[in-house]
């Protein structure tokens, strides 16, 4: 695993193992920030006939999403390291696809975006388990905001679920 520089880092933490959570955390700082920019292009780019309930659904996942991002900026800076929320940083690290959609309806976009919260939440697991035996304050941060996400994803899975109980393929 690569890892990060870092002169400091907090009291009882090795400076190499905060090196390896900060770059374990700057995946997630940049998968963050790619979903809350795919989220506000749903919010903009949803039509038809549920358009207001999925517009007004979205906002508060996207404001969630930037505190998300924040709190992980933050925690990098606490271990010593600089965080990179630039655009740069984000297609470096991407992990997501480009997002396939444009003006389209709001089953098809949740669809998509079903897709999108599959691979953030995936790749927030295994962020868990890289840090259990590195850093139990980044761990329990992740796990926390990973089951928001998750309950996120329902949101999107209750839109798109038959009464069978069955997501459409």
């Amino acid at each position: 695993m690569a890892t990060a520089r870092t002169p400091y880092t907090v009291p009882g933490l090795a400076t190499e193992k905060a090196a390896e959570v900060i770059v374990v955390l700057q995946r997630r700082l940049s998968e963050y920030n790619d979903l809350q920019l795919t989220l506000k292009h749903v919010h903009w780019n949803v039509v038809g006939p549920n358009f207001i309930g999925v517009h007004e659904m979205i906002d508060p996942q996207v404001d969630l999403v930037r505190l998300y991002a924040d709190a992980v900026a933050e925690r990098i800076a606490a271990l010593g390291g600089s965080p990179s929320g630039t655009v740069g940083a984000i297609v470096k690290d991407r992990a997501l696809v480009e997002y396939p959609l444009g003006r389209n309806t709001a089953l098809e976009h949740l669809a998509a975006l079903d897709k999108v919260y599959d691979i953030v939440i995936a790749d927030n697991r295994q962020a868990i388990d890289e840090v259990e035996d590195l850093d139990l304050v980044t761990q329990d941060l992740l796990i926390g905001q990973t089951g928001e996400l998750e309950k996120f994803q329902w949101f999107v899975r209750a839109h798109l679920e038959n009464a069978g109980g069955r997501i459409p393929s």
